[in-house]
């Protein structure tokens, strides 16, 4: 089964991804972000983007995603730079995942 690759953010910062292929869809506030991806983990997608600035007012969902295989919610810097919460996040799934702290 093929998924499908989402990207979730603010206009300015997603758009550039249509261009290679990826379904944009955009979300300004932590309450549109949190309907975006519950939407779209109920479909075919397997991996979501979705920008720092937005993952950070949503912790709870991106625990929620943290337990699944799919889809995977990926964390990636805005079109104004990153606030290191991807990384963050990433270090500490990495962690947990080998019992020691890698990063």
């Amino acid at each position: 089964m093929s998924h499908k690759i989402a990207v979730v953010g603010d206009k300015d910062s997603v758009l550039a991804f249509k261009m290679i292929g990826f379904d944009v869809f955009f979300a300004t506030d932590a309450g549109e972000a949190r309907r975006v991806v519950d939407d779209l983990a109920q479909k075919d997608y397997g991996i979501i983007f979705l920008t720092e600035q937005l993952g950070v007012q949503i912790p709870e969902t991106l625990e929620r995603y943290d337990e699944l295989v799919t889809p995977a919610v990926i964390l990636i810097p805005n079109r104004m730079g990153t606030n290191n919460f991807g990384e963050e996040r990433f270090a500490g799934n990495v962690e947990r995942a080998v019992g020691i702290k890698i990063m």
